[in-house]
């Protein structure tokens, strides 16, 4: 399922003293079974853009095509579009309510108008998609378990609706670091497993360094950049100036490099820095027993 932004301008309070323009004739592709990650500053546009691309928001001006079609059209059916694009708030689990946790998966595949039967199974999909045991948990309470747990039931309940693309505004906020690490590993089983479209907005660049396939970076309402993470991340220079870091990694890679050891400058992730530096040392190593 591919999504088309063209020359997408938002504005809010359009025509009023306070007007804002939060987008600014924005353009991009996203193609099917990416993991693309969204990369800003705070009120650079990133969870404004992604409101359109489930059509929660309607554009200033600009188009959001799915598969081709005008999400915004006159005649379109936009109910089924959206349908096909779920949508992760910030902190979810607020937004949970039922007295169980399957009670609260099945809520979006009932309003489907699907079997019960079906329902069942859209449930025990999504708990095992999100590393949730459904013996163990379907019929405890949401609110009995951790953040992270009542988090991943929360994405279950978007996944239970079986959409071609997973929207998610800074999925990791606010959790502990066992709670981000089971909510980066099943994003990653996911979009590996399922094949679904995965469109991230994070502040964490070392998460996109983990996950993403493709980078877009955003900047005052603009898009500044799009590429790979090896591409985005050798940029230090841009991202700064987007008020945006680079992961861990990446910087120490660059500060090894101003200290004159011999590395790729476009290294971001820590595996790959770790597996240069040993070659390094390997060397090094040899040639002192020449």
């Amino acid at each position: 399922m591919s999504i088309e932004v063209r020359h997408l301008t938002h504005c809010y309070s359009a025509g009023s003293p306070i007007s804002t323009v939060a987008l600014d004739d924005v353009s991009l592709a996203i193609e099917d079974g990416e993991f693309v990650g969204i990369i800003g500053h705070t009120g650079s546009g990133k969870s404004t853009l992604v409101q359109h691309l489930n059509g929660l928001l309607k554009p200033t001006s600009g188009q959001v095509l799915i598969d081709g079609e005008d999400l915004n059209g006159e005649h379109v059916n936009r109910r089924k579009l959206r349908q096909r694009i779920g949508l992760v708030f910030q902190y979810p689990e607020y937004q949970l309510f039922e007295e169980t946790v399957a009670k609260d998966i099945a809520f979006g595949p009932k309003n489907q108008g699907l079997s019960s039967d079906e329902i069942n199974e859209r449930v025990r999909y999504a708990m095992e998609n999100v590393h949730l045991d459904y013996d163990k948990y379907a019929e405890k309470s949401p609110f009995e378990l951790s953040g992270g747990q009542m988090r991943r039931v929360a994405i279950a309940g978007v996944l239970a609706m079986k959409p071609s693309v997973l929207i998610l505004d800074e999925p990791t906020a606010g959790l502990d670091p066992r709670g981000r690490d089971r909510i980066l590993s099943m994003l990653e089983d996911l979009h590996a497993r399922e094949k679904v479209t995965i469109v991230m907005v994070s502040h964490s660049m070392d998460d996109m360094a983990r996950l993403a396939t493709r980078l877009i970076v955003m900047a005052d309402g603009k898009v500044k950049a799009s590429g790979s993470p090896r591409e985005i991340f050798a940029q230090q220079e841009m991202m700064a100036s987007c008020g945006l870091d680079v992961p861990a990694a990446a910087h120490l890679c660059h500060a090894l490099r101003e200290k004159g050891f011999d590395l790729p400058p476009d290294l971001y992730r820590e595996s790959e820095l770790k597996a240069h530096i040993l070659r390094l040392w390997s060397l090094k190593k040899e040639g002192s027993k020449c």
